[in-house]
C-alpha cells in the first residue's frame, strides 16, 4: 500500500466519483433523509452540517472535477545543490502515506477531503460521526465504485464504523499504519484526538472571528460584510461572532443602533459590552469570558474600543486564530491591523465567510488549520505533502 498511484490513475478515479455522485444524485439524498430523520438534537449548525441538498453534491462534484485537473502534488522539486564532492541533492514533495480524517455530521467531507487527501497519493481512513452514517457509507460506496472500474485495491478508501471507545482504541494503538491525523469539528473533537493519538495531528481549529469597524471605514461596507459574516451561514468556522466598533467613528452610536437593529430583523442575539448596551438597550455581557467563545448559532457580541492597538490586543487576546477583518478606508491603517493580528487570515474591508480552500483558488480544502506547523488556514493539496531527499552519487563518502 506505500507505493503512490500514478496521476493517470489517481485522477481517473476522482473524475469517474464525479460521474457517479451526479448519477447517484437522488439515492444521495433519499439515503441522507434517513439520517436526517433519525437525528434527535437539537443543534441547529448540526442539522446544517448533515444536509445533503442538490447544492451540496453540485460543490462535491465540481471539488471532484477541480481536483482530477489540478497537477500532481507529489514530486515537485523544491530545493536542488550540487555538492562540491559532485553528489547531485535535490528535495521533492511527498505522500505523507496514510491520512486519517475525524469529523462530525458533514457528509462532504467524505467527498472533498478524501479527495484531496487521496489526490495527495495517499491512502485514506475516513471515521466520520454516527449522526451521518447511511450518507458516509452510500459515498464510500461510490469511492469504491470508482476505484474497482480503475483496477485500484478499495482499501486505498476505507471507511471506520467506529464508536467513541473503538475510535480511542485505535488512535492509542492503531491496528495500521497511520502517518498524519486530521479531525474536523468542534473544540471537543479536537481535544479528544489530540489526547489520544500517537501520530501527528493537523488542529482544524475553531472560529471566533473577529470585524473590527475602524474609524475611517465605509459604514454601509463595514454593514453589509457585518450582516454576511453572521447570518450567510451560521454553521461554519469562518462565520462572525464579534464585533468591535471605534468609537472614534462620527456619530458611533447612530452605527451601533442601526447594526443592532439590521441583526435583529434577521433573528440574531445581539449583546453588548457597557456601552453598547446603554446605547442600543441589547442585553450587556455578563463576562469577558464571552469573548472567548464561537457560537456557531444567530448571536452575536459587538463592543466598542478607542484605538487600533487596544482593537489588535483584543482581537489577540480572545480570537481563534481563524479570520479577522479590518473595514477601512485607511490602507495603512489597514496594513499595521493586517500584520499585527495573529490569525491564519486577515482581511480589509471583506467578510470572514471568504477564508475556504475554494475561495482562495486552492480547489477545496482538507481543513482549515489554526496551527502554525505545518500549514496554516485552509489546507489544500498542494500543502497535503511531506518531503524527501534524493542523493545521487558515485562513490562519494566523508
Amino acid at each position: 500500500m506505500n507505493h503512490v498511484l500514478p496521476i493517470e490513475k489517481r485522477n481517473s478515479v476522482l473524475s469517474l466519483m464525479a460521474e457517479l455522485l451526479e448519477q447517484e444524485r437522488a439515492t444521495l439524498i433519499t439515503v441522507n433523509q434517513q439520517d436526517i430523520n433519525n437525528y434527535s438534537g437539537d443543534d441547529l449548525a448540526m442539522e446544517k452540517r448533515l444536509l445533503v441538498d442538490d447544492a451540496k453534491i453540485d460543490g462535491m462534484i465540481l471539488s471532484m472535477q477541480q481536483l482530477a485537473s489540478q497537477e500532481d502534488p507529489i514530486g515537485a522539486e523544491r530545493f536542488n545543490f550540487d555538492h562540491e564532492n559532485g553528489m547531485k541533492i535535490i528535495n521533492k514533495t511527498a505522500a505523507f502515506g496514510t491520512v486519517m480524517i475525524i469529523y462530525e455530521s458533514r457528509p462532504d467531507v467524505t467527498v472533498e477531503a478524501g479527495g484531496i487527501a487521496f489526490k495527495s497519493g495517499n491512502k485514506i481512513l475516513l471515521k466520520g460521526g454516527k449522526e451521518s452514517l447511511q450518507s458516509n457509507l452510500k459515498i464510500v460506496e461510490l469511492w469504491h465504485q470508482a476505484l474497482t472500474a480503475n483496477n485500484v485495491a478499495t482499501e486505498w478508501v476505507e471507511y471506520l464504523n467506529y464508536n467513541r471507545e473503538e475510535t480511542q482504541a485505535f488512535l492509542e494503538k492503531p491496528t495500521q499504519k497511520v502517518d498524519l491525523i486530521v479531525p474536523r469539528g468542534g473544540e471537543k473533537l479536537i481535544a479528544f484526538v489530540k489526547k489520544h493519538a500517537t501520530c501527528p495531528v493537523i488542529i482544524s481549529g475553531r472560529g471566533n472571528n473577529f470585524v473590527y469597524v475602524n474609524a475611517e471605514a465605509d459604514l454601509n461596507q463595514a454593514l453589509s460584510i457585518i450582516i454576511n459574516g453572521k447570518t450567510s451561514n451560521i454553521s461554519v468556522c469562518n462565520a462572525l461572532d464579534k464585533v468591535l466598533i471605534d468609537t472614534n467613528i462620527e456619530n458611533w452610536e447612530a452605527f451601533a443602533t442601526n447594526i443592532v437593529q439590521e441583526l435583529q430583523q434577521r433573528n440574531v442575539t445581539v449583546l453588548g459590552d457597557g456601552s453598547i448596551s446603554k446605547v442600543t438597550n441589547v442585553p450587556q455581557i455578563e463576562s469577558d469570558l464571552i469573548w472567548h467563545e464561537e457560537f456557531l448559532d444567530y448571536k452575536i457580541v459587538i463592543g466598542t474600543t478607542n484605538s487600533d492597538q487596544e482593537a489588535i490586543a483584543k482581537i489577540n487576546k480572545y480570537c481563534g486564530g481563524h479570520s479577522a477583518s479590518i473595514i477601512t478606508k485607511n490602507d495603512a491603517i489597514a496594513q499595521e491591523f493586517m500584520e499585527n493580528v495573529d490569525t491564519a487570515a486577515v482581511y480589509q474591508n471583506a467578510s470572514t465567510r471568504f477564508t475556504d480552500g475554494g475561495q482562495f483558488g486552492l480547489g477545496g480544502e482538507l481543513a482549515i488549520s489554526t496551527d502554525k506547523l505545518h500549514q496554516r488556514g485552509p489546507i489544500g493539496l498542494q500543502h497535503l505533502v511531506t518531503n524527501k531527499w534524493y542523493i545521487y552519487g558515485n562513490g562519494q563518502i566523508r
